[in-house]
């Protein structure tokens, strides 16, 4: 019998849910929570063998539960079920620990039936869009590498960003202007292909 909890907080996914997990004849449910805090506590007292989670929840965010949960429960395995498809969402669920990714809108019965078989049985179900954006990161060209792309000071203001330091901070710490400083992330810009410091860091963490 696979044992599932659900982490969800809108009531009709959070029900339907619960229905195709009562009706399949080799899956129970162990638990049903509208929030991370009240997941918690419930996941240490009873761990399941497969948790589907949303990202979106009230308060704690279904990442920052992966995250927090998976070294407690270490024989249990996360399944994000969101509609959020958008890269740094993908990769912040992977890297927090999903094994699998599923998107809400479109979903069927049979998919999220076959996604907890396919999680248990080994594998990391992702729907097929979500799959595309994974494979695509890895297929990217070489010489789109920030590593190789940027020069050794750019990748210092970089980093600098990502620990969240104003330009003025950056321009102190690495003794140089503020206005050098928007030179550089302007060339990074450039160089990523991309429009702005959010969008930098994401494609500098995930290549």
């Amino acid at each position: 019998m696979i044992r599932v909890a659900i982490i969800e907080d809108n009531d009709q996914f959070r029900k339907a849910l619960e229905t195709i997990i009562n009706q399949e004849n080799d899956t129970s449910l162990l638990g049903s929570y509208t929030s991370g805090e009240k997941a918690m506590i419930g996941l240490m007292h009873s761990p399941p063998d497969i948790a589907i989670v949303d990202i979106s929840l009230p308060g704690m965010r279904g990442t920052e539960l992966i995250v927090r949960m998976k070294d407690r429960i270490r024989n249990t395995q996360f399944m994000v079920c969101t509609i959020h498809d958008d890269d740094e969402t993908i990769f912040e669920a992977l890297k927090s620990g999903a094994s699998g990714y599923i998107l809400k809108d479109p979903v069927t019965v049979e998919e999220i039936s076959r996604a907890i078989h396919d999680l248990y049985n080994g594998g990391s179900p992702m729907s097929p869009f979500i799959a595309r954006k994974v494979i695509g990161t890895f297929q990217k060209p070489a010489i789109n590498d920030p590593n190789s792309l940027l020069s050794l000071r750019e990748k210092q203001v970089l980093e600098l960003v990502a620990k969240g330091l104003l330009y003025k901070e950056i321009a102190i710490r690495l003794e140089i202007s503020a206005e050098t400083v928007k030179k550089h992330l302007k060339n990074i810009y450039q160089k990523l292909h991309v429009q702005n410091k959010v969008e930098a860091l994401n494609k500098f963490r995930l290549m």
